[in-house]
């Protein structure tokens, strides 16, 4: 028998279905699952979403979890930004675009992968004659 979280979550979440009030449910789940049975709050925290109407058994974000949702366009529309303005901050950038900082920082250190973007630290000459900022792989060197 399956007794993983998911597995007991979806049983909650039938039995609670059925109108099972949340102790009758912790008893039918203490006597199939015995040791491996979630814990009595668990069961009846889960009846509760339940009762609020909730659907699905996977777990939710936390609050204040960031979420950054890039794209191709807008990864190219900050590396083109920063190619025109090396002197740029990233809170220009996210206004420029209505984005957020964060989004923008992700964008620029996590995808583009330059280091600094308009500190003395990271602005040296590149190989063209351009002074600006490099890649941090560039930067390493």
């Amino acid at each position: 028998m399956d007794s993983s979280r998911s597995a007991q979550k979806a049983v909650i979440q039938f039995l609670r279905a059925e109108g099972e009030h949340a102790s009758q449910i912790y008893r039918r789940m203490k006597e199939v699952y015995g040791e491996q049975c979630r814990a009595r709050c668990s069961i009846f925290r889960w009846c509760q979403r339940y009762e609020a109407e909730r659907v699905n058994i996977k777990h939710l974000p936390s609050p204040g979890q960031a979420h950054v949702v890039t794209n191709s366009a807008t990864i190219s529309a900050v590396d083109e930004i920063i190619r025109q303005n090396r002197r740029i901050t990233t809170r220009e950038i996210a206004v420029e675009l209505s984005i957020s900082k964060g989004t923008v920082r992700h964008i620029i250190h996590k995808k583009l992968g330059y280091g600094k973007v308009c500190t003395q630290a990271s602005v040296r000459e590149s190989e063209d004659g351009e002074n600006g900022c490099l890649p941090a792989q560039q930067l390493l060197r």
